[in-house]
């Protein structure tokens, strides 16, 4: 009697199964530890640094004033940053010496004008001034003490 023919067994593929100690297991955990790292060091730096534009936002609101306190007459009011800071709406002589001064310092009043007209290219020149010139004590495009002093001493005469 003849025995039915089996066919012999294909060779049996082991099967790649992660181990513990497999690098793909490993790299991807170390790829996803790095990356949270990286998020939450960003966040912390984040919450470290001064906003520019948002600290007037965050300040909490000063408490209204007392119905005793009088309130300034318009003509007597001093500026709040001090004699002598320019702002955009301002006119006159030192702003035309601030156009002139700006004009002294490579490519950040090119073109501007000198009609003594705080306008909004102005004020993005004193912006750009600040900036590159790393002044911080005045607000953005505001003409006041520490930006006067770094560009008249930029720009000295004598």
């Amino acid at each position: 009697m003849a025995r039915p023919r089996v066919p012999a067994p294909h060779p049996a593929v082991p099967a790649r199964l992660p181990t513990a100690g497999s690098g793909a297991g490993l790299r991807r955990a170390a790829v996803i530890v790095a990356v949270a790292a990286a998020a939450l060091v960003g966040f912390a730096c984040a919450l470290l640094l001064p906003a520019r534009d948002g600290e007037a936002a965050a300040a909490p609101a000063p408490a209204a004033p007392s119905p005793a306190a009088t309130a300034p007459s318009p003509g007597t009011g001093t500026d709040p940053d001090g004699a002598g800071t320019l702002r955009e709406g301002d006119s006159g002589p030192e702003v035309t010496d601030l156009q002139q001064r700006l004009l002294r310092i490579p490519n950040v009043y090119d073109g501007g004008g000198t009609d003594g007209r705080y306008d909004t290219v102005l004020t993005e020149a004193v912006a750009r001034f600040q900036l590159w010139y790393g002044i911080r004590g005045d607000e953005d495009g505001v003409y006041g003490d520490d930006t006067r002093e770094a560009l008249e001493a930029r720009t000295a005469t004598g």
